[in-house]
This record gives structure tokens, sequence and C-alpha cells, in this order.
């Protein structure tokens, strides 16, 4: 059975795209794209003792989400979060590793607490003041299409707005001569269940057997498949230009995920 919902905001962070205008101007080809590192801004909207423990996960992630939630003008506080990524904070688990591996096996509370899969959770929660349904995902290279069926699936049966955060982090060596994402990158969509006067397009999800989209650019296709969560850009595009279209997303082999927009 498809699942359809309204996109009513965008968040996006990834190298060389720094916020989703920058991003919608390099997929609509208005500008070219240009390879730099993440810019993570600082998580002012956290007070100051949780601010200083941030980590790049809990950075990226309240930068995507508050701007996919002010593109929409919602209120943070209400809205139900699906977080969703294929691995935890790599720089955090790099760095246990290394403490592990001394004869001071002592672990600091701050980076036993960041250790876990929902910090970045946790840490919305913290600064929006959010009561309202949290979950917390992992699927691999498909947790983007993981976190997309969760959260389409709240909007249907809940009948709320919910949203989604997909992120991804990079791992210090040597670990990442075995996960080789290459910097963190994420992104974050609003889905209502009705249709208000700030939707940007009608979305339906449903399962295929097809080839996943590819972009045409080899820089943003370089993107797409080296960080899990931009597996995200073919949709991302025909949001950004404004059209009307399919394109199927990685998931779980053999199983993809046809995804059709209808632009308002």
């Amino acid at each position: 059975m498809p699942l359809s919902a309204w996109i009513e905001g965008i968040g996006l962070l990834a190298p060389g795209l720094p916020d989703w205008p920058s991003a919608r101007a390099v997929l609509r080809g208005e500008q070219p794209f240009t390879a730099a590192p993440s810019l993570l801004p600082a998580p002012t909207i956290l007070p100051p003792a949780e601010r200083r423990r941030a980590s790049r996960v809990v950075k990226l992630t309240l930068a995507i989400g508050l701007e996919a939630a002010a593109h929409a003008a919602a209120d943070v506080g209400t809205l139900a979060t699906v977080f969703s990524a294929s691995g935890a904070d790599g720089h955090n688990c790099h760095a246990l590793c290394e403490q592990l591996a001394t004869d001071d096996r002592q672990i600091s509370p701050t980076r036993f607490h960041n250790s876990v899969h929902n910090a970045a959770a946790g840490y919305w929660g913290i600064a929006t003041k959010s009561m309202a349904p949290c979950q917390v995902i992992c699927g691999f290279d498909a947790s983007f299409g993981a976190g997309l069926l969760d959260a389409l699936g709240q909007v249907v049966i809940d009948r709320q707005p919910t949203l989604l955060i997909a992120y991804d982090s990079e791992y210090p060596e040597p670990l990442h001569a075995k996960r080789d994402t290459p910097d963190c990158g994420g992104v974050a969509l609003l889905l209502t269940p009705t249709r208000t006067t700030r939707s940007l397009a009608a979305i339906t999800v449903s399962p295929s057997n097809a080839s996943a989209a590819q972009l045409a650019e080899p820089a943003l296709e370089n993107l797409r498949t080296a960080i899990p969560a931009l597996r995200s850009l073919p949709l991302l595009q025909l949001l950004a230009r404004g059209e009307s279209g399919r394109v199927c997303l990685d998931y779980l082999a053999p199983m993809q995920l046809n995804v059709d927009l209808q632009a308002c």
C-alpha cells in the first residue's frame, strides 16, 4: 500500500551544500557545485552546558531540523520526529576506542552519553523542549529510505506533522578504512497529513524493483553514493526544480522505493 503525505519544509547540509537555498540553486543548475567540507553552525539553541558538549552529529541534526521547521514556519516543540542514521557519532566512537585501548579505561560521562544512537534526538528534545513522539532508527545504507517510510507511516496513521531528520557522520582512521563516509551530511523533511498554503509537493512512496535514479553531475552523484542520507538527492532535485515526477531511491536491495512527487 503506497504511503502519501505533503512536504512543507526542507533542510539540508552536506559537503559544498551549506543549506537548502544553496543546494536548491546547485540542483537547479543555476550555480556550479563547489566541493568543500561541511560547515556546521554553532547550536545556539542549546543551553551553554549542552552547547559545549555538542558533537558534529548534534550540530548537524539541529541545523537541518531547524531549517526545515523554519521553512514551514512550524513550531518545533510540537513536531513528532524520526531520526535516521547509518551510524552514530564517528568521532566520539573513535575517542572511546582510543580510551579503551589505554591502561586507563575510565570513560567520561559525556563521552558515554554521546555514544548512544539516540544522542542527537536527545539533544533535539533539550533544545526544542519537545515532548512529542520521537523514533530513532538505523538501516545502514538504506537509512534514508527506512526513515522516510517510518515518518510517512506516522503521518498516515497518527495524522500529525512529522519531521524526518536523516543524517550521517564520518569516522576517523582506522575506522574510516572500513566505513569511508567522507564527511557529515543530512536532510530534513517536514511531512504533513493535509495540504496547506505552505505545501511544496505531495509525496507518495511505494515499493519497486527498478534501479535507483542517478544524478547527471558526477560530483553530486558521488555525494549521493558516499553519504547514505544523501540517497535522497534525486528526490531533492525534483523539489528544487518544482517539478512533478517519479524517482527511484536506493533501499534494501532488491527492493527500492518509487517516490512520486506532485508539485503544488
